[in-house]
């Protein structure tokens, strides 16, 4: 008997002892983390629904455009950061952001007398260099072309020579913006500028509980319009495209993309940002409205071909059950809104009236509030533009984050919980949210990681 009692025991005993290892383990299993880039279909880069012929048209137009490498007898250069726009924007489709081989890398020596810039990798995200200050010590903040045309085909003896971007690094004057999405960004377009003010006021006194601020990329005097200014001199409306939200319409974007990033000159930017002398390959301004063309679409020039295809892209599509199950995201949807996130993050906003059917009184699921916010010490970049201050950022809307590869305004994360961890520093509006979710049960946060990668 006193045999068989000592074996139930032992049993028991081992019994337990399987429990608490099963227990540990399944404690060990729910550290959070970053479930990765979600697989399958893109779920993005399509037109949106409704369009007619002639629209479809139109889009592939602005596609094809997108899409195409400039030459240098298109205008290209004479600085420039790549030769074309889905070079920057493929990931997960053309409209989209970094991809995951930077072709900036191989572009660097392609044919030219360029070197790689320190800050770039064949892994890492595609850069656009800004120098915060100037030789003297007053604020610069404007982009520093990474590369030139010297030495390239078609260059006819250009002789230009790269900024010191070495140094620039070792004196901490030099900061990077990487790519912004542009999936839906016609719906963006679209939203009234009553509708972001009137989104802050409905949660301010909830924003206000946590240290939330927010204000639109315009300063308001007096209350009343010839009182407001923007980046975009006179009109005091709320500009809402780029990391600080320092462009008012597609239109201005693609212009200045075309100029900035390609040094193709166009007729919203029609001179060249550097005319020393052999450099000018090709008439300016390079891409203007062909007023000979036989057909609408080939008189359009390439910044609005670039612009309709911007403003005609659908949204991406979240997905209900991946990853981690439709109940997981059910559960890191209410947190994310629980703990403070969509108090920036918006999850929707509404259009107004549009000209396009398809862009008028439409539900715009972006997850964001548009609205410009201080990141603190830990995020500033130290430039301003528009009204946004160097610690100023607009809040970066989500949808489309399940499939994008690096995070934060410079690339520097690629791992949505450090993305999350970096919005927490001195001064930060986010810093109290972030102190939410760090309140989270492991559970719980990998519930919210897999929400926001359903996005």
């Amino acid at each position: 008997m006193r045999s068989r009692s000592i074996s139930m025991f032992l049993g028991l005993a081992g019994t337990s002892l399987l429990l608490l290892q099963v227990h540990a383990a399944t404690q060990t299993a729910v550290v959070p983390q970053d479930p990765g880039p979600r697989p399958g279909a893109a779920g993005a880069g399509n037109p949106l629904p409704g369009l007619t012929a002639q629209q479809l048209a139109f889009f592939e137009a602005g596609r094809a455009e997108f899409n195409e490498s400039e030459e240098i007898a298109d205008g290209l250069g004479p600085r420039l950061n790549l030769d074309s726009c889905v070079g920057c924007h493929s990931q997960p489709a053309s409209g989209g952001s970094s991809p995951p081989v930077n072709p900036q890398v191989a572009f660097a020596t392609a044919g030219g007398v360029d070197i790689l810039p320190p800050f770039l990798t064949s892994h890492g995200p595609v850069r656009e260099a800004r120098f915060v200050r100037n030789a003297d010590g007053s604020a610069d903040g404007g982009v520093h072309a990474l590369f030139t045309i010297s030495g390239r085909a078609g260059a006819n003896g250009c002789s230009m020579t790269q900024p010191d971007f070495a140094g620039a690094s070792a004196n901490n004057n030099v900061v990077f913006r990487i790519p912004t999405p542009v999936f839906g960004a016609g719906l963006i377009e679209m939203i009234p500028d009553s509708a972001i003010v009137a989104g802050a006021q409905v949660t301010a006194s909830a924003r206000a509980a946590l240290g939330i601020r927010g204000r639109p990329n315009f300063h308001v005097s007096g209350r009343t319009i010839t009182g407001q200014t923007n980046n975009n001199g006179n009109d005091g409306t709320i500009a809402r495209f780029g990391w600080k939200a320092q462009n008012k319409s597609l239109l201005l974007f693609a212009g200045e993309a075309y100029n900035v990033e390609m040094g193709v000159t166009n007729e919203l930017f029609p001179t060249e940002r550097d005319e020393v002398a052999g450099c000018q390959n090709s008439p300016g301004p390079n891409s203007v409205t062909e007023m000979e063309a036989a057909t609408p679409i080939d008189a359009t020039s390439a910044i609005e071909k670039f612009s309709v295809f911007m403003r005609l892209l659908a949204p991406p599509l979240p997905s209900p059950d991946t990853p981690g199950g439709a109940a997981s995201i059910a559960s890191g949807k209410a947190i994310f809104s629980s703990v403070g996130c969509a108090l920036c993050h918006t999850a929707s906003m509404r259009t107004g009236a549009a000209r396009l059917p398809m862009l008028a009184t439409k539900v715009v699921p972006l997850y964001s509030d548009l609205l410009l916010h201080d990141m603190g010490v830990g995020l500033a970049d130290g430039v301003s533009q528009g009204e946004a201050s160097g610690r100023e950022f607009r809040t970066a809307p989500l949808w489309g984050l399940g499939q994008r590869l690096f995070f934060l305004h410079d690339g520097r994360a690629s791992d949505l919980v450090a993305a999350i961890a970096a919005h927490k520093s001195t001064g930060s509006e986010a810093s109290g949210v972030v102190g939410n979710v760090q309140q989270l049960t492991p559970r719980q946060k990998q519930d919210l990681l897999n929400f926001l990668r359903s996005l």
